[in-house]
């Protein structure tokens, strides 16, 4: 059956208490038709019946309550590919104490635990039964985003050329986590630290006076320079393995001012012939 070329389908998938229903919200806002829970094999029927009526943007939820089709989703996704369709996978993902918490406080059991496993054992059996469409995504970890973060993250997701390797610097803070959505993580703690100067320590990476302190220091040049050269030697590989997505994760302490820095420069480097987007994950924490 013919499509129309410029059909965009995302297919959202993640472990329960991840943000599925704030991500499909964010799609819905962009103009999107939004299905969840879509049983694999109905994927080609249903993207085609929408296209006939008119959709030309569709997001459908895949998740574990299906888990039955899923053995059968990668022959399903193949096809729909063949179709030329613009198809985008996302998958939402947490570490285990945030979705005990957040389960927790929903009051919610989790769907796979049939009133027989915890909820740490259920994400468990979530996890092994998702990691194959892991694989095949773009990942994000909402482990410590708020709802405006996501969506702003999903907008952006959206907005990406899809036919070019899309590279992401995150900054992050190792106090609050490593991010489980890193391709590499880099560790700037062994930098000179802004936080020290009474007068920066309120600021970030962005403003201009930490800029100016840590362009000083002869270390943080360096380990820029280090970053770039690696980065740009492998790149390419990843571009040959046909990868589309590549995140690049930057700590520092607080995730505030050195891994914010060097988010931004990488950025300045890279946003040059390569398609860049930056996400910094503690911001929000300061408002």
């Amino acid at each position: 059956m013919a499509h129309s070329q410029h059909q965009q389908l995302v297919l959202l998938s993640g472990l329960s208490g991840a943000g599925k229903s704030v991500a499909l919200k964010a799609l819905e806002d962009l103009g999107f038709y939004c299905l969840d829970n879509l049983p694999a094999p109905l994927l080609p029927q249903a993207v085609s019946m929408l296209d006939l009526d008119g959709y030309p943007k569709i997001a459908i939820g895949i998740d574990a309550r299906s888990a039955h089709n899923l053995a059968t989703f990668p022959d399903h996704l193949a096809a729909l590919m063949d179709l030329g369709l613009d198809v985008r996978m996302l998958f939402l993902e947490a570490n285990n104490e945030v979705l005990v918490k957040r389960y927790s406080e929903s009051r919610r059991s989790h769907p796979l635990s049939l009133g027989e496993l915890t909820v740490t054992e259920s994400v468990a059996v979530e996890h092994e039964m998702l990691e194959s469409i892991r694989e095949m995504s773009h990942a994000i970890d909402t482990s410590g985003l708020s709802a405006a973060q996501l969506r702003t993250w999903v907008r952006e997701f959206i907005a990406t050329d899809q036919a070019k390797l899309m590279l992401i610097f995150e900054s992050f803070g190792f106090k609050h986590g490593l991010p489980l959505d890193a391709d590499f993580v880099f560790d700037a703690r062994c930098l000179p630290n802004p936080f020290y100067d009474p007068a920066l320590r309120p600021l970030t990476g962005m403003d201009q006076p930490v800029a100016d302190f840590l362009m000083r220091q002869a270390s943080v040049g360096n380990y820029l320079t280090h970053i770039l050269g690696f980065l740009e030697r492998w790149l390419p590989e990843f571009e040959r393995d046909q990868r589309s997505y590549v995140t690049v994760a930057i700590g520092c302490t607080g995730g505030q001012h050195r891994s914010v820095y060097l988010a931004e420069e990488l950025r300045r480097h890279f946003s040059r012939n390569r398609q860049v987007l930056v996400r910094h994950r503690e911001q929000h924490q300061r408002s």
